[in-house]
């Protein structure tokens, strides 16, 4: 996770608080109600598949939009518009908040809370008043934040040559992501070791065989002879690779991405990078007892 753990899942945080707010199902008012950082309470049996069917409930996010209800496409408008989440990922972060928070939480945490969403102003509804007045707010554990970091969290001191490949329409992690890691080496001194290139796809991890073998032999280049690539020239060196592989050269080397913030509602003290300093991950290792359960 380029943006680490400790801020990496705060647009799913958002996710979870802004649905439960226009959908009250995720709970449902006759079920056992909790705080939403949990993911899901102890005992539930919900499975993957009836989380879409609330959704879909909700939103009608699997109907094509003229078979949608007025409050369904007023609910998906609202819930999108707020979290800048893809329509065809939705259920795919929300199971993320639903799920993988509860193994966070109640498998690797012991029941503590790292989530918080303290001091978010939501924007881009159709009421941000009433939607920041009525959103379930919560507050995270101290400890909790301290040992998923120490556990997730990048402290920027990467030693060797690094060079990322990433679809500048990722619906399922975020381009902007790459900005937060840029930041996190910037502020850990090992810049120099980053060479970043981005793609006009739409896709999270399924992207042209082509752009995997230039990428691939850019950085192989890199390690043995010392010479650093550029984003202009590992997409150059794609044509080559397409005449083998034929799935075609969709780099983009001008792209740069927006800060994180610009696509993820930042916590209060949370545009400094790196989220971790080395120092402190130093500090917490002599400390001894600290990180997430194995």
């Amino acid at each position: 996770m380029l943006a680490g753990g400790s801020r990496g899942y705060d647009y799913r945080v958002d996710l979870r608080a802004v649905y439960q707010f226009y959908c009250r199902n995720h709970p449902r008012p006759t079920e056992e109600q909790y705080p939403l950082w949990r993911g899901l309470p102890a005992g539930s049996e919900l499975t993957k598949d009836e989380l879409r069917s609330r959704v879909q409930e909700c939103t009608g996010v699997d109907s094509v939009p003229e078979d949608r209800t007025d409050a369904q496409r007023r609910n998906l408008a609202n819930i999108l518009s707020v979290t800048e989440l893809p329509e065809r990922t939705l259920v795919s972060h929300l199971s993320f908040a639903t799920f993988t928070f509860r193994d966070i939480v109640a498998e690797r945490l012991d029941g503590r809370n790292p989530f918080s969403n303290r001091g978010v102003r939501y924007t881009g509804s159709s009421d941000d008043r009433a939607l920041n007045r009525g959103v379930q707010r919560f507050d995270a554990d101290p400890s909790a934040v301290r040992d998923l970091s120490y556990d997730s969290d990048l402290t920027g001191r990467v030693p060797i040559p690094v060079l990322t490949l990433h679809a500048a329409d990722d619906p399922t992690a975020f381009v902007e992501h790459e900005a937060a890691y840029r930041a996190s080496l910037e502020g850990g001194g090992s810049a120099r070791n980053l060479v970043q290139t981005f793609t006009r796809e739409s896709e999270h991890s399924a992207l042209s065989d082509s752009e995997y073998a230039a990428a691939m032999g850019s950085l192989s280049a890199w390690v043995e002879d010392g010479r650093k690539p550029t984003p202009a020239g590992v997409a150059a060196s794609c044509a080559a690779y397409d005449r083998a592989y034929g799935t075609g050269c969709f780099f983009d080397p001008g792209y740069v991405p927006g800060d994180y913030a610009s696509r993820v509602y930042a916590r209060p003290g949370g545009l400094q990078w790196p989220a971790l300093t080395a120092e402190q991950a130093e500090r917490w290792e002599r400390w001894g007892n600290v990180g997430i359960e194995p």
